[in-house]
């Protein structure tokens, strides 16, 4: 059996897991504890495109509310939403509560000018 290993759908996780954490305002080190990994680890997933194992990485996807669909059915996830409304979505469900009604006010205002230059 061969040691190579197909990556592809894996190949954005590392760039993900960043965005997210960023996103939720946790360091490299603070998530790193919380996951129960050594912060070099969690480095080598963000920058080195390393895999992590299957119950770090499912802990991840659970802390960074990661699309998991994506990296096990990449064709589905694409053919779905584009990267720009994927990241939107991912940038939507970190999002703080307060902030909802904010955001949801700003597309209700972008569809409202679509509709008009349209007509």
């Amino acid at each position: 059996m061969s040691k190579e290993r197909n990556r592809a759908p894996f190949t954005g996780f590392g760039a993900d897991v960043k965005e997210a954490r960023q996103a939720l305002g946790y360091t490299q080190k603070a998530l790193a504890e919380v996951i129960g990994i050594d912060p070099r680890y969690l480095a080598n997933i963000e920058n080195s495109g390393s895999l992590p194992s299957l119950p770090i990485f499912y802990e991840i996807v659970n802390l960074c509310k990661l699309p998991v669909e994506r990296y096990f059915y990449p064709e589905v996830a694409e053919a779905r939403e584009s990267a720009e409304r994927e990241r939107t979505t991912l940038k939507l469900t970190v999002c703080p509560e307060k902030y909802l009604p904010i955001i949801e006010g700003t597309i209700d205002a972008a569809i409202k000018l679509d509709e008009a230059g349209n007509d």
